[in-house]
C-alpha cells in the first residue's frame, strides 16, 4: 500500500515550523497512544504512522530530501521500521519519555524499561526490481545511511581522556522521586534522561551522542518470486544496541519497476497485443513480448476481439512452491484508419460478398438524420 504524504499524516502545511510539527506530533501521539486505545489496532497503526512522519519532518536533512523528491528521496536514508518497534522505543528515540510517561503512568519512559543492554533499532529501505529480477532471483547492492557508533569516543559520548560522570540530580540511579511520606511519584531524571550519567566533556565528533551518521553498503540476495511490498530481512544491519546490546536488522521492501508490455497477476503475466482484422480473420503467427524475449504465438483463423491465449511456463515462479505461472496474451483487433483506393475497393467487394452495406460515398450522417426526421 502506498504511503500517505507525511504532511497530510500530521495535518500540517509544508511551511510548518519545527516547533509546530513537534507540537502537532505530541497531540496526535496522545490521541492514538495504545494506553488510551487498548486493543485498537487501527489506532496503533496511526500512532506508528505519525511517528514515521515525525522522524522525517523533524529532521532538516530528511525533510529537505522529502520535499524535493517525495518518498523516493528517502531511499537509502536509513529510515526506522516503526512497524516493528514498541511504544517505549518510539518515545525514547524522540526523547519524549518524560512527557508521555507523566501522562500515561510511566509507560514509554525509561523508568519502565530495564537499564541493561537493549537491541538496536531496525531500519528499512526499498529495492527496485524488474520482472526479470523476480523471475530469476538476483543479488542487489544496497546503500543506506544509519546511526553508527562514533569511532572517536567508542560510543560513550565523552572526549578522549575523559569519561561520563555520575548525574548529580539522581545520584546515578536514573530516576528521581517526588513527594514524601506514603505517596511518592518516581520519574525519569530529566538531567541525564535516565542514564544515570552525564557527559561533562562531550566528544567533538558526535557532540556527546555517541553516534554519527555512517554510509553503509551491503549485498542482499533476493529470491525468485518476491512480490511488491514484500520485506527482505538482513540481520544485524540496523543500528547498534544500547549498552552493548545487539544491532537491529535492515528490512528491504520490494518495489517492482513497471514493465512496458507485461503486467503481473499473481504468478501469471498478462500482455495485451493488437492484431489486424485480416490476421484475426485468416490466422497468423505473431511475436509477443515475454520476460525471456519475443515468443511466437499462433493466432487461429476467426479469432475474436479480446480472445486470451495461454503460453505455459512463461510466468513467474511461486516463492514457496517454485512452480512457474503462465503468460496470458489478450488480443485486440485494430481497425485501419487510413486505406488507399485499392484497399477500399477490396473491402467493398468483401462487404458485398458477406451481404453487408457500406456507404463511404453516401451523404453524411447528419444529412441522413435530417432526411429521416423530414420523412416522419
Amino acid at each position: 500500500m502506498a504511503k500517505r504524504d507525511y504532511y497530510e499524516v500530521l495535518g500540517v502545511g509544508k511551511d510548518a515550523s519545527a516547533d509546530e510539527i513537534k507540537r502537532v506530533y505530541r497531540r496526535l501521539a496522545m490521541k492514538y497512544h495504545p494506553d488510551k486505545n487498548p486493543d485498537d489496532k487501527e489506532a496503533e497503526a496511526k500512532f506508528k504512522e505519525c511517528a514515521e512522519a515525525y522522524e522525517v519532518l523533524s529532521d532538516p536533512t530528511k525533510r529537505q530530501r522529502y520535499d524535493q523528491y517525495g518518498h523516493e528521496g528517502l531511499r537509502g536514508a536509513g529510515m526506522h521500521d516503526f512497524s516493528r518497534m514498541n511504544v517505549e522505543d518510539i518515545f525514547s528515540m524522540f526523547g519524549f519519555d518524560d512527557f508521555f510517561g507523566g501522562i500515561f503512568g510511566g509507560r514509554g519512559g525509561r523508568s519502565s524499561r530495564p537499564t541493561g543492554p537493549a537491541r538496536g533499532y531496525d531500519l528499512e529501505t526499498t529495492v527496485e526490481l524488474t520482472l526479470g529480477d523476480i523471475a530469476r532471483g538476483t543479488e542487489k547492492t544496497i546503500e543506506f545511511t544509519r546511526q553508527d557508533i562514533c569511532g572517536e569516543c567508542s560510543g560513550n559520548g565523552s572526549a578522549k581522556g575523559s569519561s561520563p560522570g555520575k548525574c548529580p540530580t539522581c545520584g546515578g540511579t536514573g530516576q528521581v522521586a517526588r513527594g514524601g511520606g506514603f505517596f511518592q511519584m518516581v520519574s525519569t531524571c530529566r538531567q541525564c534522561g535516565g542514564a544515570g550519567q552525564i557527559i561533562t566533556n562531550p566528544c567533538k565528533k558526535c557532540r556527546g551522542t555517541g553516534k554519527v551518521p555512517k554510509k553503509r553498503t551491503v549485498n542482499i540476495k533476493i529470491p525468485a518470486g518476491v512480490h511488491e511490498g514484500q520485506g527482505i530481512r538482513v540481520g544485524g544491519e540496523g543500528e547498534p544496541g544500547r549498552g552493548g546490546g545487539p544491532r537491529g536488522d535492515l528490512y528491504c521492501y520490494v518495489r517492482v519497476k513497471p514493465h512496458e508490455f507485461l503486467q503481473r497477476d499473481g504468478n501469471d503475466l498478462v500482455a495485451v497485443v493488437p492484431i489486424s482484422f485480416t490476421q484475426a480473420a485468416l490466422g497468423t503467427t505473431i511475436d509477443v513480448p515475454s520476460i525471456n524475449g519475443a515468443k511466437g504465438l499462433r493466432i487461429p483463423p476467426g479469432t475474436q476481439y479480446g480472445s486470451v491465449f495461454r503460453i505455459k511456463g512463461q510466468g513467474l515462479p511461486d516463492i514457496r512452491s517454485h512452480r512457474t505461472g503462465d503468460e496470458l496474451v489478450q488480443v485486440t483487433i485494430e481497425t485501419p484508419t487510413k486505406l488507399n483506393a485499392e484497399q477500399q475497393d477490396l473491402l467493398r467487394q468483401f462487404a458485398k460478398k458477406e451481404n453487408k452495406r457500406v456507404s463511404p460515398k453516401s451523404k453524411s450522417f447528419f444529412e441522413k438524420l435530417k432526411k429521416h426526421f423530414a420523412d416522419h
